[in-house]
């Protein structure tokens, strides 16, 4: 129906409503793009573990060696004692791709003449803008994030980089969403003190209010910087 609304659907989707949405006509369906947010937990932290054990025992083995996809006499040994730089250039790269992912593809406004890329949008991202405090859709849902990382992990392997920074990568991947899925869920529905609400709280809860144009960092703000994308700081002063 979302697809229908043709050049309506921007202004729309960003006119929010304090209520839950249905998404699915199939009970099935809906019940897979919910989750509560120790779920995430239960799920994906095992899951870490064993990326990291498997990343780190793959370099301990001596084999593991960079661009020897391209070339065996200027390939560079990577060692097991390399797997926390490793893991934090996972971070760093994985907390810009998030950035651009969320300001240039679910940010991007969809042509009004194509129901599916609506469609599409508002069940990727569209809804978390109509429904901001709906607890139950602040952490992504196990299903469908398998299927996320399941696509990373096939480009990562045309790559060519399953041995050496592919598990690093894989490793914050799932941990590092893990971790800014719980903090996105606290800030957005706990994010209150004994004063009111926190700066942190109100700034991710004023993501979805401010549109498409500010505060595109999901596990970090870093990024928001250098691209000039940060929601004014007077917007979370609080009267006197």
């Amino acid at each position: 129906q979302w697809g229908c609304l043709g050049e309506k659907y921007d202004e729309w989707v960003h006119q929010p409503v304090d209520r839950p949405i249905r998404l699915f006509h199939s009970d099935i369906l809906e019940s897979l793009s919910k989750t509560a947010w120790y779920v995430v937990f239960i799920v994906w932290a095992p899951v870490v573990l064993y990326l990291s054990w498997v990343s780190y025992t793959s370099l301990a083995q001596g084999n593991t060696r960079l661009f020897s996809s391209f070339t065996t006499e200027y390939s560079i040994p990577v060692h097991k004692y390399y797997f926390p730089f490793i893991f934090l250039l996972g971070m760093f790269l994985w907390s810009l791709l998030e950035y651009l992912i969320h300001r240039f593809v679910f940010h991007m406004k969809p042509p009004a003449s194509n129901y599916y890329l609506i469609t599409l949008h508002f069940l990727l991202h569209g809804q978390h803008h109509k429904s901001p405090f709906d607890s139950s859709r602040l952490v992504f849902p196990p299903v469908p994030a398998s299927l996320v990382i399941g696509f990373f992990y096939g480009v990562l392997q045309l790559l060519g980089a399953g041995g050496v920074g592919g598990w690093g990568w894989k490793v914050f991947r799932v941990g590092g969403s893990t971790a800014c899925q719980v903090e996105s869920w606290w800030v957005r529905i706990k994010g209150c003190g004994k004063g009111g609400e926190t700066v942190v709280g109100v700034y991710y809860r004023s993501q979805p209010l401010w549109g498409a144009s500010s505060s595109f960092g999901i596990s970090t703000r870093f990024w928001d910087h250098p691209f000039g994308t940060l929601i004014p700081e007077e917007t979370f002063e609080k009267e006197d």
